[in-house]
């Protein structure tokens, strides 16, 4: 009889062993319909390093998501905004479906987005703010992928953004929707909440009509959108608590490969005396026996403990 394959723990991480965090990451994921690309949290759930509670109103979205999920997700079928009442706009492609109207004039200039976001059903729905949601009891890394709606989400949710140290959020350049935020607003308001932008996880071009490319995703230059990631500001580094730290680290390197910042995170922990003094070298090992780390032998060293 075949064995069955063993269950991952979070202690056979090495990064989890040597930072000993408290508990598991805490994910949210607001608009966690499963289209597109793999999860930047991905490699947590896997490992099983992370809780995730996801947010999706769609019901067929949402009956996906519940019918594959482990006993570390939580689907809910809330709709986060500003606690108001709103309308629940369903586009002809569910990726477009938005609290906000479409702008005709704004898809009109980029091929197939017109039927895109032809609306084909319209509704009142209650939403509700971040910090008024009990489902959750912790917030380290929150994702939104909401089309429109993120500055309402942040500006609602700054009692669980406080806690947090990760936020992937999609910024508009050019807003598909009426009076959706753009990029400078999104990036404003995180920045007044202590973080700062850390990397583009990805980068949106279309084509302009009337111009058409050979496949929907064609593009020369123009800028759409992107995933933007931002972190808690690392350069004020005694406002960050022990565990956040240990919570950066861990998202850092295993959602974004970002191994300078989650050393820099190992070293505040060493001077705290968190962590074991070896600890650092002990990370540097770690990512040297991956792939992506043997590409930064040359340049990765331990420093000097600093105060």
């Amino acid at each position: 009889m075949a064995t069955a394959p063993s269950v991952p723990t979070a202690e056979s991480d090495p990064l989890w062993a040597l930072l000993a965090p408290e508990r598991l990451t805490t994910i949210v994921d607001i608009g966690a319909n499963p289209i597109g690309a793999d999860l930047p949290y991905k490699p947590m759930l896997e490992r099983r390093l992370c809780r995730l509670f996801g947010f999706e109103p769609q019901r067929a979205a949402l009956a996906e998501l519940n019918a594959r999920k482990s006993e570390l997700e939580t689907y809910l079928p809330y709709v986060v905004g500003n606690g108001e009442q709103a309308r629940l706009r369903e586009c002809a492609s569910p990726g477009m479906t938005s609290l906000l109207e479409p702008d005709r004039n704004m898809l009109k200039h980029f091929p197939g987005f017109l039927e895109w976001g032809r609306v084909v059903a319209d509704s009142r729905i209650e939403t509700r703010k971040l910090d008024d949601i009990g489902e959750i009891d912790a917030m380290d890394y929150l994702k939104i992928d909401v089309q429109g709606s993120e500055l309402a989400i942040f500006q609602g949710g700054r009692r669980r953004l406080a806690d947090a140290v990760i936020v992937q959020t999609e910024v508009s350049f050019l807003p598909f929707y009426k009076k959706q935020p753009p990029f400078g607003e999104i990036d404003l308001e995180l920045r007044s909440q202590g973080f700062v932008p850390h990397s583009l996880a990805s980068i949106d071009r279309r084509m302009i009509w009337p111009l058409v490319g050979p496949d929907k995703f064609a593009a020369i230059n123009q800028l759409v959108e992107a995933d933007a990631v931002y972190v808690r500001d690392f350069t004020r580094a005694d406002d960050i608590g022990t565990e956040q730290l240990k919570h950066l680290a861990l998202s850092a390197h295993h959602c974004y490969g970002s191994h300078d910042l989650a050393a820099l995170c190992v070293q505040h922990l060493i001077n705290r005396k968190a962590v074991v003094p070896e600890a650092g070298s002990r990370y540097l090992d770690l990512v040297r026996a991956t792939r992506a780390g043997a590409e930064l032998r040359a340049v990765m060293q331990v420093p000097p403990a600093t105060t």
